[in-house]
């Protein structure tokens, strides 16, 4: 683990932030660059793009201290420090929809037009987004024996883990990928939208169970195994309804 890359005088540089800047600007410029593919202002959408990363970033921090309430009633200084990470990604998710949500309903644009450019590269940004976790030391794995091949120790307790900010990592570039080839495809508005919120939702579900920092709230699942569940059955609801419109209208 390696939280700090480098500190100049009082001027700390965390990792994790570097790597959430890094994700943040090379998904802004994919999207830049594809934008006039979908009949978009470019320019626009580095306005969309800001809008996401402050209000999701306000989003899943109030997700996450309203999970941890104990601690920082406290510990209250601490709200505002990210330096130790401290976010939630659906948190985030859904602060970020509701400003996205308000833009382009002021500006006349096409919600689903927008998201189906975007989510590719939501996908892009959050695997930076986990290598910085990783490189953080949180989001850890749940402990493994000193034989199993990807354990690593954990800052926490100096404990193998397993590396789970790798796995999502590796799974989210493959969102991306597939995400990417499917907007080529694209037969329908909100294809693209949804078939992230299907794939992202699954990912989050299955790598939940190797999580080792989240408490089971429900039937040994985590709140994050719920949410996912309900995003999960909503979206594929939804998406076979219009695949079955899509299909009448052919």
């Amino acid at each position: 683990m390696h939280p700090i890359l480098f500190k100049f005088g009082p001027l700390t540089i965390y990792s994790y932030g570097v790597m959430v800047a890094l994700g943040f600007a090379l998904a802004t410029a994919c999207v830049y660059h594809r934008a006039p593919k979908f009949n978009i202002d470019k320019n626009k959408m580095v306005d969309i793009m800001i809008l996401i990363l402050i209000s999701g970033i306000v989003g899943a921090r109030v997700f996450y201290i309203l999970q941890n309430i104990g601690y920082y009633r406290a510990n209250p200084y601490e709200i505002v420090d990210l330096s130790k990470g401290g976010l939630v990604w659906y948190g985030g998710f859904l602060a970020g929809l509701g400003g996205l949500i308000a833009y382009v309903k002021l500006n006349r644009m096409s919600f689903w037009a927008v998201v189906d450019l975007i989510v590719p590269y939501v996908a892009l940004a959050q695997a930076f987004g986990r290598l910085g976790c990783f490189l953080n030391g949180c989001c850890y794995g749940t402990e493994v024996s000193p034989s199993f091949i990807f354990a690593v120790p954990s800052v926490q307790d100096g404990a193998l883990h397993h590396p789970t900010q790798i796995y999502s990592a590796f799974l989210l570039a493959l969102i991306f990928i597939l995400l990417r080839i499917w907007q080529d495809h694209r037969r329908f508005v909100g294809e693209i939208f949804l078939g992230y919120c299907m794939l992202y939702s699954l990912k989050r579900f299955l790598i939940e169970f190797l999580r080792g920092d989240n408490p089971r709230i429900y039937s040994g699942l985590t709140i994050s195994q719920v949410i996912s569940c309900v995003v999960c059955i909503v979206s594929a609801v939804v998406f076979t309804i219009l695949v079955r419109r899509w299909k009448k209208r052919k």
